[in-house]
């Protein structure tokens, strides 16, 4: 009897990335990542994402999906129902990334093998870790901004990661179900947070591989600050229990 590999469902969330899903989808589709699938979760773009969306998954209806959502309610919203749709057609890992071209996909099959080989609930796709980047276009504004932003979650939450705010991750399904996805509420870079918090709590090991973590080449950012704010406040929350679930 043929092995079957595992089912790995790559879950992206897109609002106004239409030039950047195909691209993206491209880069996925030769990746030497056996039973590998696309998941889009699109959060009714005005911009015609879910209809590129829709044809990729015309094209290729065996390992493209489409999740149409009617409203756009965050980053973390939108995952949560992603995971939870690959979850219920029975992925065994599930891997976050970015649309906007950010993520190396190439990563991915180093992240899914340590996830296999390794003693570890989830891998990390990570900027800070020995042979990891960021863009060199990266403004230093930023860059400091990043920096900070993980010396400050760490010291709140004593995650023990180097990015801890990381967006491009691969879970073990196990792992998702342990952490209870449905209860999980926030968004943004929170969202991040919290499900690495989770993970600790739990008493499962988080691992990271470097990436080169690049600019977007299309497409406008989708960081406010209202997401900066709550981005700010939900380590707190976390760490004295006053986050739902």
């Amino acid at each position: 009897m043929a092995v079957v590999a595992p089912k790995v469902v790559v879950v992206v969330p897109t609002y106004d990335e239409r030039d950047n899903l195909p691209v993206l989808a491209g880069l996925l589709a030769e990746l030497p990542v056996p039973n590998l699938h696309l998941l889009v979760v699109d959060d009714n773009s005005p911009d015609g994402t879910g209809e590129v969306a829709d044809e990729l998954a015309a094209g290729s209806p065996d390992t493209v999906g489409v999740l149409h959502r009617t409203a756009k309610d965050g980053l973390g919203r939108a995952y949560v129902a992603g995971m939870a749709r690959a979850l219920d057609e029975g992925a065994d890992v599930v891997v976050q990334m970015d649309a906007d071209l950010s993520h190396p996909a190439s990563a991915i099959p180093a992240m899914v093998d340590t996830l296999r080989t390794k003693d570890a609930a989830v891998v990390l796709g990570s900027r800070y870790v020995a042979g990891g980047c960021v863009a060199t276009d990266w403004p230093w504004r930023r860059k400091a901004l990043s920096a900070w932003a993980n010396l400050y979650v760490n010291a709140i939450l004593r995650l023990h990661v180097k990015d801890a705010t990381a967006g491009f991750k691969a879970w073990r399904a196990e792992t998702l179900r342990a952490i209870d996805l449905s209860s999980v509420h926030s968004n943004g870079y929170s969202f991040q947070v919290e499900m690495n918090y989770r993970t600790v709590k739990q008493g499962l090991t988080i691992l990271e591989v470097p990436i080169r973590f690049e600019e977007r080449s299309r497409g406008a950012s989708k960081m406010s600050l209202g997401v900066q704010l709550e981005s700010a406040l939900t380590p707190w929350k976390l760490r004295f229990g006053t986050t739902p679930g």
